[in-house]
């Protein structure tokens, strides 16, 4: 640890320091404001002045930390006032907030911009809704203020708010912007949250996991400014493809984190669809009113049956790898055991081997010819199909199971 404003320049590779104004103390202290920065020389001294008078307004004892990668005089301008400087390599927005955990030293965290886009001045509700019992708080741009010019038309008026109403759809949650940069949460929730993502994407990991882990949530409005004269945001220093990467990771991390979401439900319908039909049609074709219903429905039963399978599969495996569902994983741990997915592997396929044994029959009874279609060897094909599926899901699940208690230790 140093304490020699001079030295703050850019970090060496693969080190990280902290570095501290001069006379510091380390004080305890109730919330931290960590924000990173990226060359914010023009911005970051008064981002600091801002986070002090925030600090003060809200009458408690603060830690302002400046998880810098920059090549300018972003540090030493932190240090000459009297912020503290975790200084790291380059490496991505959500490797930030992962390496300045063990410097945190407030219970509480506020997370934002040192671009003063968001005001930091402002801490008084996020402090109120830590005080009432939250975990999560969310900011809000949409319930705050947007000066004009600070937000473009295509995130204010599409991007934010319909990828706010996915999620909100998704968890049953009422976020007004999941895309705010200014939010706060406890110490002991960063650690459940249990940040992976490296670059932008950590925003909407760490909304998709608070609601997950059902943390306790509440929004506060935030103000929302353009950016100052002469600074360049960091979407345009990086071209007119930047924004639209950041969607693309953001939509990564929703589709990652949420595959049960969108397979469990929808693969149970798929498997219900697919089976009255197969089963249905196993002794023929029938005919309902003026409605056929022969081979060409029962295949079509055949690949939703599989389909469905294979989704709510991978829907249950995808809970179970994340972990964000404690009691779902312990129920299915007591239902799909390595001796239960075995057995049912079995009679899967012994089922499909009997009804598959007539089609062969008669095609060795025909001269090796088959004389027409058998309904119930098609079916004995899906349960073919569906053993296979079973006995691989039951090693996955075996495999993730092991994975997961290895972790816990």
């Amino acid at each position: 640890m140093s304490n020699d404003a001079q030295t703050a320049g850019p970090a060496r590779d693969g080190v990280i320091e902290h570095l501290v104004p001069e006379n510091w103390s380390p004080a305890d202290v109730e919330l931290s404001i960590v924000v990173p920065a990226l060359n914010e020389e023009i911005t970051v001294g008064e981002f600091v002045e801002w986070c002090k008078e925030g600090l003060q307004r809200a009458g408690v004892n603060g830690q302002i930390l400046i998880v810098d990668s920059s090549t300018d005089s972003t540090a030493r301008i932190v240090l000459e006032h009297g912020g503290e400087v975790l200084r790291t390599p380059k490496r991505g927005l959500g490797r930030a907030y992962i390496d300045a955990i063990p410097y945190i030293r407030g219970k509480w965290i506020v997370m934002g911009d040192a671009d003063l886009t968001y005001d930091f001045r402002e801490l008084v509700p996020f402090v109120k809704e830590f005080r009432n019992g939250a975990e999560f708080v969310m900011g809000s741009r949409f319930r705050g203020s947007i000066e004009k010019g600070a937000m473009p038309g295509l995130h204010r008026y599409f991007g934010t708010p319909f990828t706010t109403w996915i999620l909100n759809r998704i968890y049953r949650s009422s976020y007004s912007d999941i895309h705010c940069g200014m939010r706060g949460l406890t110490r002991a929730a960063l650690e459940k949250i249990d940040l992976k993502s490296q670059s932008w994407e950590y925003a909407s990991e760490m909304v998709l996991k608070a609601a997950r882990l059902r943390l306790k949530m509440a929004e506060v409005p935030v103000r929302f400014y353009k950016d100052r004269e002469g600074r360049v945001s960091h979407h345009r220093r990086m071209g007119w493809l930047s924004p639209w990467m950041a969607g693309w990771l953001n939509l990564k991390v929703m589709l990652v984190y949420t595959p049960d979401s969108f397979l469990l439900k929808p693969g149970l319908a798929l498997m219900a669809i697919g089976l009255l039909l197969s089963l249905g049609l196993a002794g023929g074709p029938l005919l309902i009113g003026n409605i056929g219903f022969g081979l060409y429905w029962m295949l079509f039963g055949v690949t939703c049956t599989t389909l469905g399978f294979s989704s709510v599969q991978i829907g249950v495996l995808a809970r179970v790898m994340h972990g964000l569902r404690p009691g779902f994983v312990e129920r299915v741990q007591k239902i799909v055991t390595y001796d239960r997915g075995m057995l049912v592997a079995a009679v899967f396929v012994i089922a499909g081997v009997i009804l598959l044994a007539t089609l062969v029959n008669a095609y060795l009874n025909h001269g090796l010819r088959l004389q027409a279609i058998s309904h119930p060897a098609i079916l004995g094909l899906l349960f073919l199909i569906l053993g296979f599926q079973t006995f691989c899901f039951t090693l996955l699940m075996e495999m993730a199971q092991r994975v997961a208690s290895k972790v816990g230790r």
